[in-house]
């Protein structure tokens, strides 16, 4: 079994040595260090469950060491040990964030005691927090539907790359679930405890936008009547979703790389540069490459971003998984409004899952909502969009045909209506289809062979 480290901060000698010796006995592995700044060292490159240390030091005293290991650790269990004269201190401490104080000249059982209790206590931390990360590992896909094999890529991949503190980049047209994406990505690793922050870098002007992520002073600006903690502080331990960065601007750029390189930013109004630690995962429905080309996307920041390139096929690239999808946002929308779950007709899921989804995911939702909602019947089927029931393919599905068209006919006669439409130009096919052109290749070949 491995022993529980101790760490003992104390600038007298003798008194570090009767606590070692005293704690050593109950089988503790003790480390120790003669000053706060020593301890700072130690503490960061051991495993230590629990700090014991003087109040009054030379140098960086024992307030100060217990901010500082907060700031590292929040869950770090502190004891603090003063003399009676200094009770307001220790009373400051616990205030702080300090497990518990003992006050010298000490009873050697009850600083025992308290150090048992401190350690107990550490052991059901690590139990709780491994239990939480389990469960988060478990739970991290639940707004993720399907069983498609791109769909499934797109999770292993997640799996892979979520208990890093490596970049992600998240691909994908708007409504394919780049947040969910992102937010699984966050609770399936180690940070799942901390904060997830998200902010739309599409949706605040550039002022407004450079203060929500790296803060702001007091008077640093008109309205800037109090200090502004930004988002990579706030996330600290956690994770920083940066959604649609494609449109932050050249000059927010070059600030958000140097973010990231250096892991520190400086708020407006502020000459000192603050640490973060905060795992960072961008998104964007943009061609970051093309925006490269032309002078709109930093190409180093690009490559700082896109260490992992995560992407999101569209929903009509998955349309096997329109039915699980279909059910599951009618069982959701059940719930949120309080109703019976409605049952869906085959003709209705043959419409759905033969519409493109130029929205994606969001566009189907939002489809099975309103169709809920609206509808007298307890059945799903004549309550849909008219743009999806007057569309050709839909018509052969409700023209009283006892074999409806696979999703495959219905693909093939998509595919070479486009083709069709555009006098057989694959570059300008596979743009309208929302493709890439090996993609389209591939079908083409696929609806050839059979």
């Amino acid at each position: 079994m491995v022993k529980k480290k101790v760490l003992i901060v104390e600038d007298e000698e003798m008194m570090r040595s009767i606590l070692r010796r005293l704690l050593e006995k109950e089988g503790y592995d003790v480390l120790s260090a003669d000053s706060a700044e020593a301890a700072l060292v130690i503490f960061s490159e051991a495993d230590v469950s629990v700090t014991l240390t003087d109040i009054k030091m030379a140098g960086m005293n024992g307030l100060e060491l217990l901010d500082n290991i907060k700031s590292v650790d929040a869950d770090a269990l502190v004891i603090i040990m003063t003399a009676f004269s200094s009770v307001d201190s220790a009373v400051a401490a616990l205030r702080k964030g300090a497990y518990d104080y003992i006050t010298k000249p000490f009873v050697n059982e009850e600083l025992v005691k308290t150090v048992n209790n401190a350690i107990a206590q550490h052991s059901l931390f690590r139990e709780n927090r491994a239990l939480r990360r389990e469960l988060s590992r478990h739970y991290a896909f639940p707004e993720m539907i399907g069983s498609s094999e791109s769909l499934r890529s797109v999770m292993t991949l997640i799996e892979k790359a979520a208990d890093t503190n490596t970049t992600v980049l998240i691909r994908g047209e708007s409504g394919t679930g780049k947040e969910l994406a992102a937010r699984a990505l966050h609770f399936a690793s180690s940070r799942a405890e901390k904060n997830f922050l998200a902010v739309n870098c599409g949706a605040l002007p550039e002022s407004l936008l450079e203060s929500e992520l790296f803060g702001h002073k007091r008077g640093s600006f008109t309205g800037a009547v109090a200090d502004k903690t930004g988002l990579f502080r706030s996330a600290e331990g956690g994770t920083i979703f940066l959604d649609e960065i494609g449109e932050m601007s050249l000059n927010l750029q070059v600030k958000l790389l140097r973010a990231l390189q250096e892991r520190e930013v400086t708020p407006i109004g502020a000459t000192i540069p603050e640490r973060f630690d905060a795992r960072i995962i961008a998104a964007t429905n943009r061609d970051l490459e093309a925006e490269i080309g032309h002078g709109r996307f930093r190409e180093d920041l690009y490559y700082r971003l896109n260490v992992i390139d995560l992407e999101l096929p569209p929903l009509r690239e998955r349309r096997g998984d329109i039915p699980l999808l279909v059910r599951h946002f009618i069982g959701r929308t059940a719930r949120l409004h309080d109703r019976p779950v409605k049952e869906i007709d085959e003709t209705a899921l043959h419409i759905l899952s033969a519409y493109d989804w130029p929205g994606n995911i969001r566009e189907l939702q939002n489809v099975i909502e309103r169709a809920f909602i609206l509808g007298d019947s307890a059945i799903l089927s004549a309550d849909l969009p008219a743009k999806m029931t007057s569309r050709s393919d839909a018509r052969t599905f409700t023209a009283g045909s006892d074999v409806p068209p696979t999703l495959d006919d219905v693909e093939r006669k998509y595919v070479m209506d486009v083709m069709r439409s555009v006098e057989n130009d694959k570059a300008k096919a596979a743009g309208i289809l929302g493709i890439d052109l090996s993609t389209l290749y591939r079908k083409l070949k696929r609806f050839e062979e059979n």
